[in-house]
């Protein structure tokens, strides 16, 4: 095969090179850094609460939830956004190849496969999960497009349901009490969720969605934080005088101090694609704050 200037083009070469870089901004999508240091929080908590009776699928499913369902679902959420703005975790998304999607789907079902050996109940959470996503994110249903039921979406699969996982796979016996913990991490995820729709904003309106952030304006996200913040703060204290109360107290003072940090620099926020190194600073210090507590909490307590 020669081109038009008479040199050999090497066709097998080229579309290697063009595999490859499909494969890089794929893997990208996939936000495991995102997901590790900013979604584990819940799992960690109903790891630590269970009593730890099984910790080596504990943390084999640790990366099975965070790598391949929540990875799985948040590149199958960039392939229908096509977003060309910042986006949680990733400052320049590059375009995704139309293959990705089912590779997104398949990652989720990997894990559903892998999370047979828990149990029933724990699989159901997880196909749970996965259905929520895929309610938040397909065209036909665009859950993410109403303010509600995109809060609904994320406050189950990435909220109550992330602290069962971690309760269940690390041996944790059935307990109603659990509510309380997985309720609060859900209002606490939902609290940082509208200052990602901040730097959003224009992609959102852009595209049709009715955020809650787009409907409400960027005024109504420090109210909202309040609402959801401190509450989630309260359930999950409370699910540590029940579980483990000698925790309670500490978890309480961290949590108090990082809700006033974080509600002082959310005032500040305005709705501009320019805030997006502020909006993830202050995701990725709040989220971190908690993740080591727990996770020192789980190899030191």
């Amino acid at each position: 095969m020669t081109a038009q200037n008479g040199h050999p083009v090497h066709a097998g070469k080229n579309d290697t090179s063009s595999l490859l870089r499909q494969c890089a901004s794929f893997g990208m999508h996939l936000r495991w850094h995102y997901q590790v240091g900013i979604l584990s929080g819940g799992y960690l908590l109903g790891g630590l609460v269970s009593g730890m009776q099984e910790p080596a699928d504990f943390w084999f499913h640790f990366l099975v939830i965070h790598l391949l369902l929540f990875g799985g679902a948040t590149a199958y959420n960039s392939f229908w956004d096509r977003d060309e703005g910042p986006i949680g975790g990733l400052r320049n998304p590059p375009a995704l190849a139309d293959w990705t999607r089912p590779a997104s789907v398949a990652l989720q079902f990997s894990g559903l496969i892998l999370s047979i050996p828990i149990g029933l109940i724990y699989v159901v959470f997880y196909a749970l999960s996965m259905l929520l996503f895929w309610l938040y994110s397909h065209p036909s249903t665009r859950w993410k497009g109403h303010p509600w039921l995109s809060m609904l979406a994320i406050g189950v699969s990435t909220g109550t349901n992330s602290v069962i996982f971690g309760y269940l796979a690390a041996g944790g016996p059935l307990s109603v009490y659990i509510i309380l913990p997985a309720a609060g991490a859900a209002l606490m995820i939902l609290s940082l969720y509208p200052i990602s729709q901040i730097y959003q904003l224009r992609e959102d309106k852009k595209r049709g969605d009715r955020t809650y952030v787009v409907v409400n304006g960027p005024g109504s996200v420090l109210p909202f934080f309040l609402m959801t913040f401190f509450p989630g703060a309260g359930m999950i204290t409370a699910g540590f005088y029940y579980f483990i109360p000698s925790l309670a107290l500490m978890f309480a003072v961290i949590a108090l101090a990082a809700g006033f940090v974080l509600a002082l620099h959310i005032r500040k926020l305005k709705g501009d694609p320019s805030e997006y190194p502020r909006v993830m600073k202050m995701k990725y210090l709040s989220s971190l704050l908690f993740v080591i507590f727990l996770a020192g909490a789980i190899f030191f307590g």
